[in-house]
């Protein structure tokens, strides 16, 4: 099975399968900076019109085949069936390999074995999407990832939080004056960060305004302390403040750098901070890869990781 990086994804960007310019913006033609791009059969396309986006799927999959495949630098390119019985259908096309897997809507325990009997294609990853009522309920939260690390474990390259339709199931619409996080939302996303977060990569919910960017960077710092990796995007125009948000800062760069260093201390302190490898190395290594795909802020010196970091000798 191949690996993807769950910080690769960066800002994902949701569009219809309807769409006719979708090899363009598979080949990186259309859309400036992006970095993975789901091909939506679900929500965003009308029950009538599911034949006619499945045909044009076909003829993106063959443009695909008829260019000689996706370039290497092309953003990661995800479909999301309505359900399980369509990912069945995918699944057999002989052009499918052509896409890095499935985003699997709606995922729960009632549907977990028909989506673990739909993908079974070598290569095929998944990105489940909790966003049913039951996400609530942490018993429930906590069988369903025992679940998912049975079977489903190796194929999983993130969960997404389904944040519109979580605020949906209590008859609640986000506010357009502030994060989603000021919402039953700030119970739900740090309660999955630490139920799934220890097993899973977790993406961020959509904001879904396009005209408070603002805003959205807000939401983002948020998303960030909450430990996701990234952001549903429903925009081009929020494709750079998400993939900006992502990039770390040069002091934590340091920091990680020092943490996972071969001579560190196994205390120390750095920029007024007690470092703890043994507690923080997991941090670090993240640091390291959101850093690798995303970049650094340069606001003071990177150190090499060469230098000794300083031992901590009194109390911080």
């Amino acid at each position: 099975m191949k690996q993807i990086s769950p910080f690769a994804l960066g800002a994902t960007l949701y569009m219809p399968a309807t769409r006719t310019d979708l090899l363009d913006v598979v080949f990186g033609r259309k859309i400036e900076g992006l970095r993975s791009l789901v091909v939506c059969l679900e929500d965003a396309v009308a029950e009538k019109d599911v034949a006619a986006a499945l045909a044009n799927l076909k003829s993106l999959l063959k443009g695909i085949q008829a260019l000689g495949g996706r370039p290497a630098k092309a953003p990661l390119l995800f479909i999301r069936p309505r359900d399980a019985h369509m990912a069945v259908l995918l699944n057999e096309w002989p052009l499918i390999g052509h896409v890095d897997g499935f985003v699997a809507p709606k995922l729960n325990m009632s549907s977990l074995k028909a989506w673990e009997k739909a993908v079974t294609r070598p290569g095929l990853m998944l990105m489940p999407t909790l966003e049913t009522a039951d996400v609530y309920d942490p018993s429930a939260m906590v069988e369903l990832r025992e679940a998912l690390k049975g079977n489903l474990h190796d194929r999983i390259i993130a969960l997404r939080i389904g944040g519109n339709d979580l605020m949906g199931c209590l008859g609640l619409r986000r506010s357009p004056h502030r994060t989603l996080y000021a919402s039953p939302m700030s119970y739900v996303i740090p309660m999955l960060a630490g139920i799934m977060g220890s097993s899973f990569a977790l993406t961020a919910p959509v904001f879904e305004r396009m005209d408070n960017l603002r805003l959205l960077e807000d939401e983002l710092a948020l998303d960030i302390e909450h430990g996701l990796v990234g952001k549903t995007a429903i925009h081009p125009c929020q494709i750079p403040v998400i993939h900006n948000a992502l990039r770390v800062s040069v002091d934590d760069l340091n920091s990680a750098r020092m943490i996972l260093g071969e001579g560190a201390a196994a205390v120390f302190k750095h920029d007024g901070a007690m470092c703890e490898p043994a507690t923080h190395h997991l941090w670090a290594r993240n640091i390291l890869a959101r850093a690798h795909w995303h970049g650094v802020r340069q606001e003071s010196p990177v150190i090499t990781g060469t230098e000794s970091p300083p031992r901590l000798t009194q109390a911080v």
